[in-house]
């Protein structure tokens, strides 16, 4: 189990060093943080996320892609190609994140468990329905924050950049921005960390609160919190462009709440294997009835993120940042609103959608509004070939480890 575990990490800091880009590039690459900022607090945020929130994820990848009733006569056989899936999908992470190219760390673990089980137990052993329905989610992921961001940011444009007092409509706008900014976290994050406290006040205190009232009072008072400091900020500030200096702030808030989004979807990726073959040491037998997490298990990938993002996390933060478009605070804060709103999404769906997708769309769905010229396609199409090339690559690794994995063991 403590070579297993070394494999998750390693997976895990992969993930982290790739898809740091995705919680701080737009920061870093329009200004609002310092890398070393960035990184401490994304660091904090996505092991957070990951341990909070990162179990829907699991369970989908654990159990939805391999079909785990084909497996019950042969445990030990998906317990060797999750082996194979932490090895490949591990490898090619590490790959691209060499060459500075924000893959996907969702399609190199799909990829990998749909190559081990093909040759394990035949095509029929892959659960193609659920791999539709995430290839679909994969799809639909940069075009819904890209129309998101691009919404947002041709509102902030339109009502306060462009006007000639742009410092007095953002005044009148504050209220609306921390509204939306924390309504997005608050409506789908919220209701899960304070059911704890809601069912306490209910049974212990005998408070017969509504299921929302406590995650509605807590956004409130954050918004009505971030408005009035934002106003006392705006008063008293003697920077050239105290609106981009605002927005910078808004960013980084935003940048948190990605961050968040990242570790509680993407930690998935890393850590389903380990809970598959936890399960099966366990128990013995294949999780067809639904996975259980330990907690060790999220924790051990929460640190694996947040290890790899520290360490090897530069290359990828400038593709995203700054290798697409230039961008200001106030279009950085649009994409980053927009991808934690459609990967906080699809982590309460349980789809283990790309980061890397949702911000990127962001970013182009700000080029759009922006100029299709600043665009930089050249970019753009690197990204997206590494995008195709990952789950075919993952699956070709992982059938080839799992083929060396499966003779080795069966010759002893």
């Amino acid at each position: 189990m403590i070579i297993l575990a070394f494999l998750v990490f390693y997976v895990a800091f992969n993930l982290g060093a790739n898809d740091v880009a995705n919680a701080m590039g737009t920061s870093v690459g329009s200004k609002a943080v310092t890398l070393k900022q960035a990184i401490i607090i994304a660091g904090i945020l996505e092991f957070t996320g990951a341990v909070l929130f990162g179990h829907g994820v699991t369970e989908t990848l654990g159990t939805k892609i391999a079909n785990p009733d084909l497996f019950i006569s042969t445990p030990q056989t998906l317990l060797l190609g999750m082996v194979a899936v932490l090895i490949s999908s591990g490898v090619w992470l590490q790959i691209a994140t060499s060459l500075g190219l924000p893959v996907s760390s969702s399609h190199a673990v799909v990829g990998a468990i749909a190559g081990f089980s093909w040759v394990a137990l035949g095509i029929n052993a892959i659960d193609w329905s659920a791999i539709g329905l995430i290839t679909i989610g994969w799809i639909l992921t940069p075009v819904i924050s890209g129309m998101v961001a691009a919404f947002f940011y041709s509102l902030i444009q339109r009502w306060i950049l462009e006007q000639p007092n742009p410092l007095l409509h953002l005044q009148e706008w504050i209220p609306w921005l921390s509204a939306i900014l924390l309504s997005v976290f608050g409506v789908i994050v919220l209701p899960s960390l304070t059911q704890p406290l809601t069912n306490f006040l209910i049974e212990k205190v005998g408070l017969n609160l509504p299921p929302h009232d406590i995650p509605i009072f807590t956004g409130a008072t954050a918004a009505i919190g971030l408005t009035l400091y934002s106003w006392r900020q705006l008063d008293h500030s003697t920077i050239q462009n105290p609106v981009e200096s605002l927005f910078g702030r808004f960013q980084l808030l935003s940048a948190c709440f990605v961050a968040f989004a990242h570790g509680s979807n993407d930690v998935g990726n890393a850590i389903a294997p380990l809970a598959v073959i936890s399960y099966i040491q366990r128990t013995g037998s294949v999780p067809n009835n639904g996975l259980n997490i330990p907690i060790w298990i999220l924790i051990l990938g929460g640190i694996g993120i947040v290890v790899g993002l520290a360490i090897w996390g530069k290359k990828v933060i400038a593709t995203i940042g700054e290798n697409i478009i230039s961008l200001q605070p106030s279009s950085g804060f649009c994409a980053e609103l927009a991808t934690a709103t459609t990967i906080l999404l699809a982590s309460r769906l349980g789809l283990p959608v790309s980061t890397s997708h949702a911000l990127v769309g962001g970013v182009v769905g700000i080029g759009l509004v922006q100029n299709l010229k600043s665009i930089k396609f050249q970019t753009l199409q690197g990204i997206a070939a590494a995008w195709v090339i990952t789950v075919p690559i993952s699956a070709i690794l992982s059938a080839a480890i799992f083929s060396i994995i499966r003779m080795i063991f069966n010759s002893k």
